[in-house]
């Protein structure tokens, strides 16, 4: 990921919690096949190792599942994001000399790519996965709510992935190469947005 210096996201609490906060990522792997992706929830065990490993699972028919990755696997964890109109920039009014961008939050989590089917580390992951989405939840769902035989199928198809975390890239950018005043107009035009999301990037830019 090209991340000048400006826009470079170093802090490892930063970069977990826009892991943790990702409902869906996406899995690279590159294969004697090409470039293979899907879009999969994942969560990121922090008790294992320096940056932690990932866990996940894909169906069985999904050919990622079986093709060998030539080196790491890339995770790709989406933050906010919003379209930045030059119509926000006081240098719009002064010079015109402006153009659109994009302000988003971005992390890369990369490493070696290990594919499960052993049924006990799969229920393990399904059921840490589930509990992770339903724990907001006022009447959370759990696996062991549906009959132990309708599970035990569940998971003969699919596959486990683990990823254990050997490089973190952290991007965000936050409209932190525009003057002060520039920033403020890109905040206060995001902020008033119908897009939850413009309303959050509009939180994070630097005053």
């Amino acid at each position: 990921m090209y991340t000048p210096p400006a826009f470079r996201d170093d802090d490892k609490e930063s970069l977990r919690a826009t892991i943790r906060a990702a409902r869906l990522a996406n899995f690279v792997t590159a294969t004697k096949d090409g470039p293979l992706a899907t879009p999969l929830p994942l969560y990121l065990d922090e008790s294992e190792g320096e940056h932690g490993v990932i866990y996940g699972h894909l169906a069985k028919a999904n050919p990622q599942a079986h093709l060998p990755p030539l080196g790491d696997g890339l995770a790709i964890f989406a933050g906010p994001e919003a379209y930045v109109t030059p119509a926000w920039y006081a240098t719009k009014r002064e010079t015109g000399k402006v153009v659109p961008t994009w302000n988003y939050v971005a992390v890369h989590a990369y490493g070696p790519v290990e594919f499960f089917d052993d049924a006990g580390r799969l229920l393990e992951a399904v059921t840490r996965l589930t509990d992770l989405h339903e724990g907001g939840r006022a009447s959370p769902w759990a696996v062991s709510d549906a009959p132990p035989d309708f599970i035990q199928a569940q998971l003969r198809g699919i596959v486990g992935l683990r990823m254990p975390v050997t490089r973190l890239e952290g991007k965000r950018k936050m409209s932190q190469n525009r003057n002060a005043a520039d920033r403020a107009g890109v905040a206060s035009g995001l902020a008033v947005s119908e897009r939850a999301s413009d309303r959050e990037v509009a939180s994070l830019i630097p005053s």
